[in-house]
């Protein structure tokens, strides 16, 4: 009888996202990670950090490194827009700013509406995609920040 408890929870399991675009596609982030969503702000170039990385901001007293998400998942950076916003995440301690085209909403979509990535999509580099949510008019996939960023990378974001 347990087991079929489980398995009603599971159904009937929410997941919390805070959903944004980047080009045409939409992506979603677990809310429990996102600190904060930012307007731009003037962003400060450090010379010899990572290409993916911006630059940093100063975040009421506590500077933190950005990063471009277009560039970091291959997409060509293009100039930033009014609807341009920096999403402020903790990753492993360390607290980062990715900058997306437009922060969209926050979602309830059941987990059952979810699936894993296809094979053919979820190759070694894209290992950051946990799913895909099949909504009513659009898909949304689902990024885990955390894997974003290799442990390399984020070992350059602690120098930066």
């Amino acid at each position: 009888m347990a087991a079929l408890e489980d398995q009603k929870n599971d159904t009937n399991e929410l997941l919390q996202l805070v959903s944004f675009k980047i080009g045409d596609e939409e992506f979603g982030v677990d809310i429990l990670k996102v600190q904060e969503i930012n307007r731009m702000m003037q962003i400060t170039k450090v010379p010899n950090s990572p290409n993916f990385v911006d630059g940093v901001v100063n975040l009421r007293g506590r500077i933190i490194p950005v990063i471009d998400l277009r560039t970091r998942l291959g997409m060509p950076r293009i100039e930033h827009g009014k609807e341009t916003r920096i999403v402020v995440v903790e990753l492993s301690g360390t607290t980062v700013g990715f900058i997306v085209d437009e922060v969209s909403e926050v979602l309830r979509i059941p987990k059952n509406i979810t699936e894993a990535p296809p094979e053919m999509v979820a190759g070694l580099d894209s290992e950051y995609i946990t799913a895909v949510g099949k909504l009513e008019d659009r898909l949304l996939i689902l990024l885990d920040l955390e894997k974003v960023l290799s442990i390399e990378q984020k070992s350059e974001l602690a120098v930066v």
